[in-house]
C-alpha cells in the first residue's frame, strides 16, 4: 500500500493551544483540594437529594473497576502521543486485549490471559507503529483501519474457536468466550468494616469521605493495583529518566532530536507498542476482572473514552487519572440505580454550569457565559420538573460526560508540538 503525503512543517511553525503558551501544573496540594471539593460538592448533593448512593463504598468501587480499562486506554494515548503518533487504534487494541486476554484465560489461567491480552495489544501497536512512522500513513487514517480490523479478527475467530469443541460444551458462543477464574481481589480486614459503619450513619461529609475510602479498599482486583502502579512508573519513566526526555523529544521537535542522535523512529516504534500493550492490558481487564468471559462489543467505545481522558489529563498521567475516575465515575452510574443518582447530579451540573457563566462574563467572554447560563437555565428546569432521568439518557451519561469536560476544558490544553505530523528520518539534514 502506497500513500503520497507531503511533508509536514517544522514543529515550531505549529501554534500551541491553550493558555499563554504554557501548560498548567497542578501541585499534590492543589490537587488534593479539588478532590475535597468535588467531595465536599457531591455530600452538599446527596444530603439535598436524598440519592444515598451518590458517594456509597458500592458506587466508588464500581467506579474504580470502570476508571481501570479507561486509563489504561488513555495511559496508552499518552505514551504514544508523547512521541508524536496519534493513536486512535486504542479501541481496536482493547478490543484484542478482551479477546486474546479472554481466549488464554479460559484455557490456562487469568494471569496468561492478562499477559496475552498484553501481547494482542501490542501486535495492534506493531501495526500501527509500521503504518505511521515506516510508511507515513494518516494516523487518524490508520488508527480507524485498525479498530475495524480487531472487530472483524475477533469476531470471526469468536465464531471459529468459541463456538465448538470444548468451549461450547463450557459456555461459548459465537459472540462470548467460556468464563474465565477470577483474579485475586483484597481488602483491608477491619478498616473497611469500620469505614461502612461510618457510612450507614449518613454524616454529612464524614461519611461520604468513609464511602470513598470503603470503595477503595474493598474487593480491590490485584490488577486493579497493577493499573495504579503502570500510572507512578509511566509519570517515572517520562518525566524523571534520560529515556524519557528522548521519547518526548520525538514528540515535541523530532528534527532536533534527530540532531542530537536520538534514533526518532526507534523511538516512536517503542512508544507505540507499549502504547498499544496498555490498551490491551484494558482489554484484558475487561475480559477478566470485570466480565470473566469476552463479550462481542464489550469494550463499548472505551478506548475513545480513554483517549479523551488523555486529552482532559492535558497529556500528564495525573490529570490522565483524574479524568479516568470522572468518566469512571459517569460509567458506574448507569449500573447502580442510574436514574435516581445522575438525577441528583443534575443539580450539581446547575451549580457547575452557573460558576462557569459568572466566570465567563467576569472574563468578558459574553457569548460562552450566556450559552452556560442559558444551559444551566435549563437543566434545573429539567431537575424541578422531574423525579428521575429517563433510562435512555442514563445509558448515554459516559458519552455526554465526555462531550462536556472536552468542550469546558478545551482552553487549557497543550499538546505536544508535533504530536500527529508525518516524520521521515533525515528531514533535518
Amino acid at each position: 500500500m502506497t500513500v503520497t503525503a507531503t511533508s509536514t512543517p517544522p514543529p515550531a511553525a505549529r501554534k500551541v493551544s491553550g493558555g499563554k503558551g504554557g501548560r498548567t501544573r497542578l501541585s499534590f496540594p492543589v490537587v488534593l483540594l479539588i478532590i475535597a471539593g468535588v467531595l465536599l460538592a457531591l455530600s452538599a448533593v446527596r444530603a439535598i437529594t436524598g440519592a444515598q448512593d451518590v458517594t456509597s463504598a458500592g458506587q466508588i468501587s464500581a467506579a474504580l473497576a470502570m476508571a481501570v480499562p479507561i486509563g489504561l486506554a488513555g495511559l496508552g494515548g499518552l505514551w504514544s502521543e508523547r512521541a508524536g503518533v496519534v493513536n486512535i487504534g486504542l479501541e481496536g487494541m482493547m478490543i484484542l486485549g478482551t479477546f486474546f486476554g479472554a481466549w488464554a484465560g479460559w484455557q490456562t489461567n487469568p494471569w496468561l490471559g492478562v499477559l496475552a491480552g498484553v501481547v494482542g495489544g501490542m501486535l495492534g501497536g506493531l501495526l500501527h507503529a509500521v503504518a505511521t512512522v515506516t510508511f507515513g500513513v494518516d494516523h487518524i487514517i490508520s488508527g480507524i483501519a485498525i479498530n475495524i480490523l480487531a472487530l472483524g479478527f475477533t469476531t470471526y475467530f469468536a465464531k471459529l474457536w468459541f463456538n465448538s469443541g470444548e468451549a461450547a460444551t463450557k459456555g461459548g458462543s459465537p459472540k462470548q468466550s467460556p468464563p474465565a477464574d477470577d483474579i485475586t481481589s483484597v481488602t483491608i480486614p477491619g478498616l473497611s468494616d469500620w469505614l461502612h459503619s461510618v457510612e450507614k450513619h449518613h454524616w454529612f461529609f464524614v461519611s461520604d469521605l468513609a464511602g470513598v475510602l470503603g470503595g477503595i479498599v474493598t474487593n480491590v482486583s490485584l490488577l486493579t493495583i497493577v493499573a495504579v502502579v503502570l500510572f507512578v512508573v509511566t509519570f517515572f519513566v517520562l518525566w524523571k529518566t534520560a529515556f524519557g526526555l528522548r521519547l518526548r523529544s520525538c514528540g515535541e521537535n523530532p528534527v532536533a532530536a534527530e540532531s542530537l542522535g536520538v534514533n526518532v523512529y526507534t523511538y516512536k516504534y517503542i512508544a507505540v507498542i507499549i502504547s498499544g500493550g496498555m490498551a490491551g492490558l484494558g482489554g484484558a481487564f475487561l475480559s477478566l476482572v470485570t466480565s470473566h468471559i469476552y463479550n462481542e462489543g464489550q469494550t463499548g467505545g472505551r478506548g475513545y473514552i480513554g483517549l479523551a481522558a488523555m486529552i482532559f489529563g492535558n497529556w500528564r498521567p495525573g490529570g490522565l487519572a483524574m479524568g479516568a475516575g470522572l468518566f469512571g465515575f459517569a460509567d458506574a452510574l448507569q449500573l447502580r440505580n442510574g436514574g435516581e443518582s445522575v438525577h441528583a447530579l443534575l443539580l450539581l451540573l446547575v451549580v457547575a454550569l452557573a460558576g462557569i457563566a459568572a466566570w465567563k462574563l467576569y472574563r468578558k467572554s459574553f457569548v460562552q457565559g450566556a450559552v452556560s447560563a442559558v444551559v444551566a437555565a435549563a437543566i434545573l428546569v429539567w431537575y424541578l420538573a422531574t423525579d428521575t432521568v429517563p433510562t435512555e439518557f442514563v445509558s448515554a451519561t459516559p458519552y455526554v460526560v465526555t462531550l462536556l469536560v472536552l468542550s469546558l476544558s478545551a482552553q487549557r490544553l497543550r499538546m505536544p508540538k508535533a504530536d500527529g505530523m508525518r516524520y521521515r528520518k533525515g528531514q533535518g539534514k
